[in-house]
């Protein structure tokens, strides 16, 4: 899955949790707050007076590692599967 700017905070970091990390470093830090559960990406990134697509890349790099990994571990597991 890409991100986008357009896409809700909590969406991301649902589906993503290793991007919690990214929201913070950028400075923000507030992801229990009641506002990440409705802006998107972009909202978020203006009010904290960040560069969205610059924050949108590291999270898409994010992203698409963990894609990878999961990736990854299913082929190791259908692999074990029928090595048995």
């Amino acid at each position: 899955m890409t991100i986008t700017k357009d896409m809700s905070i909590i969406e991301v970091v649902q589906r993503y949790p290793d991007t919690a990390m990214v929201f913070m470093y950028a400075g923000m830090g507030c992801l229990g707050c009641a506002a990440a559960r409705f802006e998107n990406i972009e909202e978020g990134a203006l009010v904290h007076g960040i560069d969205v697509d610059k924050l949108v890349e590291a999270l898409n790099e994010v992203a698409a590692a963990s894609d990878e990994a999961d990736a990854e571990l299913a082929g190791e597991t259908e692999l074990a599967g029928v090595a048995k």
